[in-house]
């Protein structure tokens, strides 16, 4: 069994930047991560213990509107992100992935709808079932049955940490 829709990581160009500046322009200072466990959006997988990391702050919508010329306008939010601090091998292929990243049942998700100009169109609020992949696979084609979507953000509910971003399937 694969995932229905594939999860983008930041993107490697992004991921550049971001180890300089984050998006809220303050400098990247990287540590080592004595514990791991945190998720990392640089390549979809959990910290290991004693990786060099950063935590920064990430506009995904914005960079995803200075690719595709939409105006976000309000709905331009950034917040905070674990990446890598130097370059890793990136995510998983979408092709050979089992499951979706940083999903552990009873989580609290909420997948955030935006239309092609940048506008927020809806959203779900999601407890992770204990069938995973199936319960996220549930959330975007709900979403994606609404022709206004253009992509969906996943992002955490306790801290509204960015996880990962499902663009309109072609």
């Amino acid at each position: 069994m694969s995932t229905a829709f594939a999860p983008r990581a930041i993107d490697p160009d992004a991921l550049k930047q971001l180890r300089d500046t984050d998006d809220a322009g303050r400098p990247c200072v990287p540590y080592i991560d004595p514990e791991g466990g945190d998720p990392l959006r640089c390549c979809l997988r959990a910290v290991r213990a004693g990786e060099r990391i950063a935590l920064v702050s990430y506009a995904p919508l914005r960079r995803w509107a200075a690719e595709t010329g939409a105006e976000p306008g309000a709905y331009d939010e950034q917040g905070p992100v674990f990446i890598h601090a130097d370059p890793c091998e990136g995510p998983e292929p979408a092709a050979t992935r089992e499951e979706y990243p940083h999903v552990k049942a009873g989580s609290l998700r909420t997948f955030r709808r935006y239309s092609a100009e940048g506008r927020i169109v809806g959203g779900r609020f999601l407890e992770i079932p204990e069938d995973t992949t199936a319960g996220f696979d549930e959330a975007f084609t709900e979403a994606f049955a609404d022709p206004q979507v253009a992509l969906v953000h996943v992002r955490a509910v306790e801290y509204g940490c960015f996880h990962f971003e499902v663009r309109r399937p072609r």
